[in-house]
């Protein structure tokens, strides 16, 4: 007759089997590798899963091309896709059933690579300039803030306009408004208002973007020197 083993307790098989000692978690004083926690599984892979990989019992194929094979049995697919020296690559496995294309994974994966290289090279770095002007600037300093706002439109950069109240100022928000609209003005060939000015505590906020011809030299003089360090083909 067998014996029901229904809460009988276990050992841990540590240092507390040696007594005899039932297994509760630290009653045998022991570290906690001595009572192994099974694994929930490990890190979910972001890459898609590939030929024998692919446990389900059947696929909706596609072909290297983009021409719908249809719905095959598993087996029939990696058969498929070694007889083309090719991968079974799953592209949608919450579809039912999955979709899989047959495709060259390495070379896929190279010519993903190659792309999100080409997009960050690509980018123009947006940067942002600040300039802070007094709601009651004298004309010579205007003149020479406008000419710092000039350069970084030039530049292509943005520039962020602050003008700062003190004290009486802050009850005159016309004074700020009016020079903001004045220096958008003066630098319309070179700009544009993006963000128009509107009050910010005791400061009041304009920022100035350069045309879009701006940013394309900006772009052209970044591609220059490297252009200029090529050798010429003979």
């Amino acid at each position: 007759m067998v014996r029901a083993s229904l809460g009988v307790p276990r050992s841990c098989g540590g240092p507390c089997a040696e007594r005899g000692a039932p297994f509760m978690s630290g009653s045998c004083g022991a570290s906690d590798r001595n009572h192994p926690i099974p694994s929930r599984g490990g890190p979910i892979s972001a890459e898609p899963r590939i030929n024998d990989r692919i446990r389900v019992p059947e696929v909706r194929l596609v072909g290297p091309n983009g021409e719908q094979v249809g719905i095959v049995a598993i087996g029939e697919a990696i058969r498929l896709a070694q007889d083309s020296d090719l991968d079974l690559v799953e592209v949608a496995p919450m579809a039912r059933p999955p979709v899989c294309k047959l495709m060259d994974y390495g070379k896929y994966k190279y010519e993903t690579a190659q792309k999100a290289r080409e997009s960050r090279k690509n980018q123009v770095l947006t940067v942002i300039k600040e300039m802070k002007l007094r709601p009651k600037i004298d004309p010579h300093d205007y003149e020479t803030k406008k000419g710092h706002v000039v350069r970084f439109l030039k530049a292509g950069d943005k520039v962020k306009i602050t003008i700062m109240f003190r004290g009486r100022e802050q009850s005159r928000p016309e004074l700020g408004y009016r020079l903001l609209t004045r220096l958008g003005e003066d630098v319309a060939e070179l700009g544009f208002v993006e963000a128009a000015p509107k009050q910010d505590g005791r400061n009041m906020i304009m920022v100035l973007a350069p045309h879009r011809n701006a940013a394309d030299l900006k772009k052209a003089a970044k591609d220059a020197p490297a252009s200029q360090s090529a050798p010429e083909a003979s």
